[in-house]
């Protein structure tokens, strides 16, 4: 089953980089699907699709280096780095996905920029002090 998942994952974001339109994607999510964001917002597919089309132009020529790809049960996780194109910044992304009966359902992302981690290592001291 995991094996099965991370075929999908992948295959969803090969669809989405070789071709540079969601057009692959599309099928192999749910119609439920829902994608979540860090600050409580979420989307549906047809919104997440969009948002991911639009910029899908600018984003051409990033790069994407997957680091980790792990499964366990119906969750696959993906961490990358990906440098933005011309003087963008490197960003490093973890992706959550859920599978359920073949389909990406689920997706929660977070992105950092490499840049910002030192500060982001700190958060808490402010709270301790």
């Amino acid at each position: 089953m995991t094996t099965d998942n991370k075929s999908i994952v992948q295959r969803a974001l090969t669809e989405l980089i070789e071709t540079g339109s969601t057009e692959g994607l599309e099928p192999l999510l749910s119609d439920d699907f829902v994608h979540h964001r860090p600050d409580s917002t979420s989307s549906t597919k047809a919104e997440w699709l969009a948002a991911v089309q639009a910029a899908l132009t600018p984003l051409a020529d990033m790069r994407v280096e997957v680091r980790h790809l792990l499964a366990e049960g119906d969750h696959v996780v993906m961490h990358s780095r990906r440098q933005l194109p011309g003087a963008g910044p490197e960003i490093v992304v973890v992706d959550i996905w859920r599978i359920e009966e073949g389909l990406i359902t689920e997706a929660w992302e977070i992105i950092e920029p490499v840049a910002q981690a030192a500060a982001n290592l700190a958060w808490w001291e402010a709270a301790v002090r």
